[in-house]
């Protein structure tokens, strides 16, 4: 599947040059209710829940994407307001997940979590992947990974680009200034299978879309 990541100016080209993706840890994400999309108001519940996020954020990461570019607040938001990139990766669909979006907090009973062995798949994936409703804008699909050795000059975790996370396309924000040869020169010898592209406003609608005049990107 064709999946999209929203990246600043800086970051994205290190991205580039480093051919890897940074793993976002699960209490760093900015959704305070990740996986916490559960009606807790059991205190038993709370803190099996609780438990079960701080074992998953010491062995577990996640890679998010969106499935469209077009969205004007995801370029506002994620590409540090519209001055950033967009990377367009080939990721296989079996290890990619959709995020369902929520108005209320599901109910679950909490011996669900007391005995691991009665947590149905269903149950699970509303845990992993429900969020509230006005996050929808993003689109969002997500992959975990396990995190595995830590880039000490960064204290972060990153996933290198490799066949299941293989980069396609690398689209230049409408406010950016990255010009063509910083692009090339990030990329390297990616650039020759690696579609590039600047964006705009649309004239008519309230999307982003590509930059047909290949003057106005230098």
């Amino acid at each position: 599947m064709r999946v999209f990541h929203f990246v600043n100016a800086e970051f994205g080209l290190e991205n580039l040059r480093r051919r890897r993706l940074k793993i976002a840890t699960l209490h760093e994400l900015n959704d305070p209710f990740e996986l916490l999309g559960i009606n807790l108001a059991d205190e038993s519940l709370r803190r099996a829940i609780g438990a079960m996020k701080n074992q998953m954020a010491s062995t577990r990461g996640l890679l998010c994407f969106s499935r469209d570019w077009h969205n004007p607040v995801q370029w506002s938001h994620y590409a540090e307001k519209h001055t950033g990139i967009c990377l367009g990766f080939d990721v296989p669909d079996e290890i990619l997940s959709e995020v369902s979006y929520s108005r209320r907090r599901f109910v679950i009973q909490p011996e669900c979590f007391r005995d691991s062995s009665k947590i149905d798949i269903t149950t699970a994936k509303q845990v992993l992947f429900t969020k509230y409703s006005h996050w929808r804008y993003e689109n969002e699909i997500r992959c975990f990974v396990t995190l595995e050795e830590k880039d000490t000059e960064k204290n972060m975790y990153f996933a290198d680009f490799s066949d299941k996370l293989h980069l396609t396309t690398v689209i230049v924000g409408a406010r950016s200034a990255i010009t063509r040869a910083d692009l090339q020169t990030a990329l390297g010898e990616l650039s020759k299978n690696v579609e590039a592209f600047k964006v705009r406003p649309a004239f008519k609608t309230f999307q982003i879309v590509r930059q047909c005049k290949q003057s106005l990107w230098r």
